[in-house]
C-alpha cells in the first residue's frame, strides 16, 4: 500500500486531525439527506450502527428520537470520549473503539453510511463491502450517501456510480442509488443516496 493508505489505516491518523481541530468532512449536524430517512423509520429497537461515526450526528439524531439499539463505532477515541460526554445516558457499551474491519461477533438491522466509505482507500473498498455484509442480518439494509465526486485530494477518495454498482452488486440488491435530491448547500451534486439489502 501507498503511503496514504497507511495512513488513514491507522486510527493515529485520525486521532491527530481530531486534535488538531482538522475536522472538515464534519458537517457539525445531520445533513439532510439522513435525517430524511431516519424520520421515516418506525421501528424504534431495531439494531443500528453507524461505522467511522466521528463525532455521530446521527447517532445524536437516533438516540434523542428514542431509538434504543444504536452503535457507534470509530477507532480514533476523540469523537467517542466527547458523544459520551455531551450524552451520558447513551449507552457506553454502544461505543466502539475499534477497527471497523475488526468488529466481529455483532449483527445490525440497518447501518447508516456517512462520509465513512469515502475515507477507506480504494485498496480496501472491495473489503468494506465484503464487510458490511457480514455486519448486516438477515435482509438487512445499508444506506446513507456516497461522494459521486472527483477530489483533487484524498482523503476523500473520490468515487463514482459507476464504481459503486461494480462494487456493491455482487453482495447487495440496489434498492436506489441515485444522486441526493436534499443534500446540504456545500454538498449538492457531489453525493448519491444508497438503499441496498443484503443478498
Amino acid at each position: 500500500m501507498d503511503d496514504t493508505a497507511a495512513q488513514v489505516n491507522h486510527a493515529s491518523f485520525w486521532q491527530n486531525r481530531y486534535d488538531q481541530g482538522q475536522t472538515n468532512w464534519d458537517a457539525g449536524s445531520i445533513t439532510t439527506p439522513l435525517k430524511t430517512y431516519i424520520d421515516q423509520l418506525d421501528n424504534r429497537h431495531q439494531r443500528i450502527l453507524i461505522a467511522g461515526a466521528g463525532n455521530a450526528h446521527e447517532g445524536a439524531y437516533l438516540h434523542q428520537q428514542g431509538f434504543d439499539r444504536v452503535f457507534l463505532l470509530d477507532f480514533a477515541t476523540a469523537p467517542l470520549e466527547r458523544f459520551a460526554k455531551a450524552y451520558p445516558d447513551f449507552p457506553r457499551d454502544h461505543l466502539l473503539c475499534q477497527d471497523f474491519f475488526d468488529l466481529d461477533g455483532l449483527t445490525f438491522d440497518l447501518i447508516l453510511e456517512q462520509t465513512f466509505f469515502c475515507a477507506i482507500h480504494p485498496k480496501r473498498q472491495q473489503d468494506y463491502v465484503k464487510q458490511m455484509h457480514r455486519l448486516l442480518a438477515t435482509e438487512g439494509k445499508l444506506v446513507g450517501v456516497l461522494f459521486d465526486w472527483q477530489f483533487e485530494t484524498s482523503p476523500p477518495f473520490s468515487g463514482s456510480i459507476d464504481e459503486y454498482l461494480t462494487l456493491f452488486s455482487e453482495y447487495f440488491y440496489i434498492n436506489t442509488m441515485a444522486p441526493c435530491y436534499n443534500s446540504i448547500s456545500a454538498r449538492q451534486g457531489k453525493e448519491l443516496f444508497i438503499h441496498l439489502t443484503k443478498k
